[in-house]
C-alpha cells in the first residue's frame, strides 16, 4: 500500500465532498488501487468558520504551507473563479506538485500559462471534474477514443439551465417563475448570470473543444447566448412541431474549419439529447471510427464532482505526470485552422406583426432577398383588439450572417411590431 499526501485549495461543498468520499471509501480505494490518501493541509479563507467536517490543524490561510510541504505530492483545487485560484495553482505547479482541478473558469481563461508552468516544473495537470461533474468525458476523449478524429460535439453541460427549460417545457411555466423556484431550492445561484447567459457552458466548451479537436479554443472565439429571452410560448410552438428546447454547447470541425457556439436550440424529440431532463448533463459526440457516442450523468453536486476529482487523483498516481500534457510538444492550434463565425443552421423565428393583408408577402420577400429559404410558416395568436398577429417561420438550413441580415431588415419593416425570438434549430448528425 502507498500512502499519498494531498493538499486542498478550498474546503467548501466540493472539498467537503472529496474529503467525505476519501474517508468513507478509503478501504475500497486501497483494495482496488493500493492507495490510501491522507489530506494533510487545506487552504481556506477563514480557519474559524463552522464546517461540515472538523479537521483542526489541517486548515491554513497560507498557500505556502501546501506549496512548500515536501510530503504533499498532489493538490486538489476547488475554489472556483479565476482569482486567487490562478495564482495558487501556478504556485503549487511551480513547486512541482501535480494539480487536480474542477475549475473550468480558470482553465478556459488561463490554460497557456498553466500548461507552461506544469511543463517547466514537470508537474501534471488534471481536470476531469471541470466539465460535466461526474461524467467521465475528459478521460473518454483521452483514453477511450484517442484513435478517432472527433468532428462534432453537442452537449447539455449546464444543469441549471436544463432544469429551468425542463420545467418550462413540462409544466408550461415562465422563465421567471422557474428561476425563482430554482433559487429557493438552491438549484440556481442568487446571481444566476454565469449559468443563464451561457458563460458556464462556454467555459466548458472551450475545454471540450480544445481536447476533442486538438485545437485551442479560447473563450473569445466562442459565440454564446443564454436562455433569458426564451418564453413558454416559444417552447409550446416548438412542441407542436416536434421539437424540444435545450441550451446546447456545439463544436464542429470540418477539415481546417472549426465552429464553437453556445445557445438555445430546438432539437427533434427523437434526438438522444431531447430526453435529458432536470439538472442532468449529457455530451453527444461523433468520431470517425466509433460513430455516435453519448455520455450521461449528473453534471454538478458535491459527490458527483468528488467522484471525478478522486478519479483523476487515483489516475495521476499511476501515470506519468504528463499524461494530460502531451500537447506540450505541438501547437495547440493546428496550422491553418480557421474559427468560423458564419455557420449553418435552420432557424425558428417568432414575430409580432400588424394583422392586415400583404404583411406576410412583405416578410417572405425579405427572406428571399437574402436567399433564405422558408420551410414553413404558421400564424398563431391573433389579437383583434391590438390588430396584431403572431407569425412563426422555420427556415431551411442557411448561413448565420444571412439570417442576421433578414432580422435587420425585418426590424426596419413598419408592419413588424416586434421580433419576439429567433432560435436556432439543430437537427443533429446521428448515424443511420
Amino acid at each position: 500500500m502507498r500512502v499519498v499526501k494531498v493538499g486542498f485549495l478550498g474546503f467548501g461543498n466540493i472539498g467537503s465532498g472529496v474529503y467525505q468520499v476519501l474517508r468513507d471509501n478509503a478501504d475500497l480505494i486501497e483494495h482496488r488501487d493500493g492507495l490510501r490518501f491522507e489530506v494533510k493541509r487545506m487552504l481556506v479563507r477563514d480557519v474559524n468558520k463552522n464546517r461540515k467536517f472538523m479537521v483542526g490543524t489541517k486548515l491554513t490561510t497560507d498557500v505556502a504551507d501546501i506549496a512548500g510541504d515536501p510530503e504533499i505530492e498532489f493538490v486538489c483545487e476547488f475554489m472556483g473563479g479565476i482569482h486567487p485560484a490562478r495564482e495558487y495553482i501556478l504556485e503549487v505547479l511551480k513547486a512541482g506538485k501535480t494539480v487536480i482541478t474542477a475549475n473550468k473558469q480558470v482553465l478556459a481563461n488561463c490554460w497557456p500559462e498553466l500548461q507552461a508552468a506544469a511543463q517547466e516544473s514537470g508537474a501534471g495537470l488534471y481536470f476531469e471534474a471541470s466539465v460535466a461533474g461526474g461524467i467521465p468525458i475528459i478521460r473518454t476523449m483521452w483514453d477511450s477514443i484517442q484513435a478517432n478524429h472527433i468532428d462534432s460535439i453537442m452537449g447539455i453541460i449546464n444543469g441549471t439551465t436544463n432544469y429551468i427549460l425542463t420545467r418550462m417545457t413540462e409544466e408550461g411555466l415562465s422563465y421567471e417563475e422557474v428561476l425563482e423556484s430554482a433559487q429557493k431550492l438552491g438549484l440556481a445561484e442568487p446571481d444566476p448570470t454565469s449559468d443563464v447567459e451561457g458563460y458556464d457552458a462556454m467555459y466548458k466548451l472551450s475545454i471540450l473543444g480544445s481536447m476533442g479537436f486538438h485545437t485551442r479554443l479560447p473563450i473569445d472565439v466562442i459565440y454564446h447566448e443564454g436562455i433569458t429571452k426564451v418564453t413558454k410560448e416559444d417552447i409550446a410552438y416548438g412542441k407542436e412541431m416536434g421539437y424540444t428546447l435545450k441550451l446546447l454547447a456545439i463544436g464542429k470541425k470540418r477539415g481546417n474549419e472549426v465552429e464553437a457556439r453556445v445557445h438555445p436550440a430546438f432539437i427533434p424529440n427523437t434526438h438522444p439529447l431531447a430526453s435529458i431532463r432536470g439538472a442532468f448533463n449529457a455530451v453527444f459526440m461523433h468520431g470517425d471510427a466509433v460513430g455516435d457516442l453519448m455520455l450521461y450523468g449528473r453534471g454538478a453536486g458535491d459527490l458527483p464532482t468528488a467522484s471525478a476529482i478522486i478519479s483523476d487523483l487515483v489516475y495521476a498516481c499511476h501515470q506519468d505526470k504528463h499524461r494530460y500534457m502531451t500537447f506540450k510538444n505541438q501547437p495547440f492550434l493546428d496550422p491553418g485552422t480557421t474559427i468560423l463565425e458564419d455557420w449553418e443552421s435552420e432557424y425558428y423565428l417568432h414575430v409580432k406583426v400588424v394583422d392586415k393583408p400583404g404583411v406576410l408577402a412583405k416578410m417572405t420577400q425579405i427572406f428571399a432577398d437574402h436567399e433564405v429559404s422558408v420551410a414553413s410558416v404558421f400564424q398563431k395568436n391573433t389579437s383583434a383588439k391590438e390588430g396584431s398577429a403572431s407569425v412563426v417561420f422555420v427556415t431551411h438550413k442557411t448561413r448565420e450572417l444571412a439570417m442576421k441580415s433578414v432580422l435587420k431588415d425585418l426590424e426596419a419593416e413598419a408592419d413588424v411590431l416586434e421580433i419576439k425570438n429567433c432560435i436556432r434549430v439543430e437537427e443533429g448528425e446521428q448515424d443511420a
